[in-house]
């Protein structure tokens, strides 16, 4: 790790159960992170009031105090005119302003992508930023994007999401030479809709046409067959809502099994170390923070039902971004396509 001073903004305010859960994640994120500062944007007596009612193990810190909040319910024009004095806002305008600094929310989606594309900018060539995490598969890993931001799209933004998702891959795994593919109902040319053919084409014509290997059925998303996976903000929103339900709904039921008797229980001691490692790859809360591609700056969004553990992983993201100068890193691959 490099000596200079990293500072990771925290909306505060954001995501259900806050501003305790941004909180106590930023303590857990703290204990191995000690160098790291924390400037926590929102309302300044509730979370000087947490910290102590909680004992939180916080030192490294300063909190800025913010008088409006983003409300779920804000539409665009709100969020824009009559919230500049909000955790985001200001948070994100920190981000502008100093270098080596990074943004987490877990907050409004809408207006994160809205002020973090006004604010922050956007890389030139990109009409719209892109919400990219990576997702676990059989051999390793693969990036998926868009998992939220933009619900409706059109070729030429899928053709953007694949050079964006292409130049960090570039970065995180450059020993890899990455497979692209889009999610459809299909992996016949003619199938789908209009706007996922007219992307498969310009994939297929582009200098990408070596990496693109055509449309993928959403099961076999995991396969590890595929490295950078892209689709609408809409459906991508929904596949990783429901990959992350049957996570819980298969770990549920495998602890049940263990507990029903005494065998069971015997069999988990067996068994214990491999189905530790087994949650871990499939746990959604160490996934937890997905980062908006394409803008002029770092902003992560978490989960807004993450919990304390979940959103400590959406700062490490955010922090591995910043250490490594990966969002420097990608404006200077996309320039050099």
């Amino acid at each position: 790790m490099s000596n200079r001073q990293i500072t990771i903004a925290v909306d505060a305010m954001g995501g259900e159960n806050s501003p305790f859960k941004t909180l106590k994640g930023s303590e857990i994120f703290s204990l191995s992170n000690k160098n790291i500062k924390l400037l926590f944007f929102g309302n300044g007596k509730k979370i000087e009031d947490i910290i102590k009612i909680n004992k939180l193990n916080l030192s490294n810190y300063e909190i800025v105090d913010c008088k409006d909040n983003v409300s779920d319910d804000d539409k665009p024009n709100t969020i824009l005119r009559a919230r500049k004095d909000s955790s985001i806002y200001q948070g994100l305008k920190f981000v502008k302003d100093n270098p080596n600094s990074g943004f987490v929310s877990a907050g409004n989606t809408a207006a994160l992508m809205i002020l973090s594309r006004l604010i922050l900018g956007m890389i030139k060539g990109v009409d719209r930023p892109a919400i990219c995490s990576d997702i676990p598969n059989k051999k390793s890993f693969s990036l998926m994007l868009d998992l939220g931001a933009n619900v409706l799209v059109d070729a030429s933004h899928l053709f953007q999401f694949a050079l964006m998702g292409y130049s960090y891959f570039s970065i995180i795994d450059p020993k890899r030479i990455p497979k692209i593919g889009i999610i459809n109902i299909g992996t016949e040319n003619n199938k789908g809709l209009e706007f996922l053919q007219e992307a498969n084409e310009i994939l297929s014509n582009s200098f990408l046409k070596n990496n693109f290997v055509g449309f993928i059925e959403p099961n076999n998303i995991t396969s590890g067959d595929y490295d950078i996976i892209l689709s609408d903000g809409y459906t991508g929103n929904i596949i990783l809502k429901t990959a992350e339900g049957l996570s819980d709904f298969i770990t549920t039921n495998l602890k049940n099994i263990f507990k029903k008797s005494y065998k069971n229980k015997i069999a988990f001691k067996l068994l214990e170390n491999d189905l530790k490692i087994f949650k871990d790859k499939i746990n959604p809360e160490k996934y937890n923070g997905a980062t908006l591609i394409g803008l002029n700056g770092i902003s992560i969004k978490s989960h807004g039902s993450a919990s304390p553990y979940a959103f400590s992983f959406a700062l490490k993201k955010c922090f591995n971004f910043i250490n490594n100068d990966l969002n420097q890193k990608i404006i200077q691959n996309f320039r050099n396509l």
